[in-house]
């Protein structure tokens, strides 16, 4: 249905908004919420909708001033990329594009979410053909991007020099990746552009490429681009989606068993009709995306699953003493903080688990960070966001992290830049009372931690049985990546440090 506060032809000066490209390479997002009516007044950077994406629920501001003329689509329609979806009366000359005079629109303001789009629609693909924008073709920008007044062009980005150098294959059977990603596409060596690295410049790629990667299941990061300027093909996604190489849209997305730091409330299904035998429920957004990664992981990644079962009682009266530490005032201490701890201390005392698979070189990438995602269940579905650079923060500071991020979701405003860029993940089946699992592999990372309920049962320690809290940690790995000795190395020291909470400092 069209709602539009006046009838007939646009008049002059009416503008369209596009749907806009909020994360990497998506190609559609539904519609929850309009903030607007035909015949409000909008200024500059205000926020007119909510719509969610296979990543997360964003609000978008609008780029310019008017009244609001008609809104395209209703709450609860799922549009494509670069489709308008309201067109708004600025008193200016009609453009029909959305773009009018360059001078005109001004970047939005810092309102809007973290992880926001340059541009929407044809100037998307204008971009990844490396073809020059119409000059009226200005699109909406979003949070913080902002295209200057006299930018009335857009040209295709090119290599920066030196950049051959950097991502050329190193001689060395160990290729150690830059701390820091190239600013644009280079050569790996055999007259292809090197893939992009996560986090850094947006992959070229046109918008029926970028969905073509998204129903495969490939993220475009990932791939060699073999284009001119850089610009992945339709051939460059067949390639990597060939060995079945698969990750979540350039998500980094959702991950494992229906897991989370906590629960959160779920939203109330709706009422089936009197006398139905059956509920069709359409599966679009987070959950659409959680099932494509995980039936993506579940058939690459060749997933081995380990167990072990760990008297924590020593880490539960720990936490306790935690709690009553002016030092951690103001943070949620709980057993889920120390279990990070824990995983984390044994990745640096085994690094070679945290590693990816590069399916076209046959190569294993080292990660020397750690990002540390954290299962999440939410009224939209499962999400991973994680910890940047988890390895480096203190006890303090990795309680705030998780707090945070527990918080964020349950508020559904997880940007998708918080769940990009995993390396291993945790889930918490405990909070369900749930004793273990076997979890599945977020895509791209080497190795998922599940963490079962904490209960007290009889248990032989120092020779008599006793009451003891205990737990039940289960290890999932790749692999290929992960030999059984490793991945049995990694859980042993996890729940050694659960065991004797003590090794966190004698051991660090």
């Amino acid at each position: 249905m069209t709602n539009s506060a006046q009838t007939g032809q646009a008049a002059a000066g009416v503008r369209e908004f596009k749907m806009p490209d909020v994360g990497e390479g998506l190609t559609e997002a539904e519609i929850l919420k309009w903030y607007v009516q035909p015949g409000d007044t909008v200024t500059d950077g205000q926020v007119v909708c909510e719509v969610e994406t296979a990543k997360a629920a964003v609000e978008l501001p609008i780029p310019f001033n008017g009244l609001v003329h008609e809104l395209r689509f209703d709450e609860g329609t799922t549009v494509d990329v670069g489709t308008p979806i309201i067109t708004v009366d600025t008193g200016g000359p009609a453009t029909g594009t959305g773009g009018g005079d360059a001078s005109a629109a001004q970047p939005a303001m810092e309102t809007g979410p973290a992880a926001a789009a340059e541009v929407a629609g044809e100037a998307e693909a204008a971009q990844a053909g490396g073809e020059e924008a119409e000059p009226e073709g200005r699109q909406p920008v979003l949070v913080g991007y902002g295209v200057g007044a006299s930018s009335t062009k857009r040209r295709p980005r090119k290599p920066a020099a030196g950049a051959a150098d950097t991502a050329a294959p190193a001689p060395a059977a160990e290729r150690v990746t830059a701390p820091a990603p190239a600013p644009a596409p280079a050569s790996n060596g055999s007259g292809a552009a090197a893939p992009a690295v996560p986090g850094g410049p947006r992959p070229l790629a046109k918008p029926p490429v970028r969905k073509l990667a998204k129903d495969l299941g490939v993220d475009l990061s990932t791939v060699t681009p073999t284009g001119p300027d850089g610009i992945v093909t339709r051939d460059d996604v067949h390639a990597a989606a060939a060995p079945a190489r698969t990750s979540a849209s350039a998500t980094p997305a959702p991950s494992s068993v229906a897991a989370a730091t906590e629960p959160v409330a779920e939203a109330a299904p709706e009422p089936a009709a009197p006398g139905a035998r059956e509920t069709r429920i359409p599966v679009k957004g987070v959950r659409k995306a959680t099932a494509q990664a995980m039936v993506g992981s579940a058939f690459t990644a060749p997933h081995v699953t380990e167990f072990v079962t760990v008297d924590v009682t020593r880490t539960m009266k720990l936490i306790g003493q935690l709690k009553e530490d002016p030092d951690l005032a103001g943070v949620r201490v709980n057993p889920l903080l120390l279990v990070a701890r824990a995983f984390l201390l044994a990745i640096r005392r085994n690094p070679d688990v945290n590693a990816s698979w590069d399916e076209e070189h046959q190569e294993i990438v080292r990660k020397h960070y750690v990002n540390l995602g954290i299962a999440a269940a939410t009224p939209r579905g499962l999400i991973v966001p994680n910890i940047k650079d988890a390895q480096d923060k203190t006890l303090p500071e990795l309680a705030s992290a998780l707090g945070e991020l527990v918080g964020t979701a349950r508020e559904g405003k997880t940007s998708p830049a918080a769940m990009s860029g995993g390396t291993v993940t945790i889930t918490n089946v405990g909070v369900f009372g749930v004793d273990t699992g076997t979890p599945i592999l977020n895509p791209g990372e080497s190795a998922i931690l599940a963490f079962g309920r904490i209960r007290e049962q009889p248990w032989v320690h120092k020779g008599k049985v006793k009451p003891r809290h205990v737990t039940t940690l289960a290890l999932s790995f790749d692999h290929r990546l992960v030999d059984g000795e490793l991945g049995s190395r990694v859980l042993a020291d996890t729940a050694a440090v659960l065991e004797r909470p003590k090794r966190l400092m004698t051991w660090s």
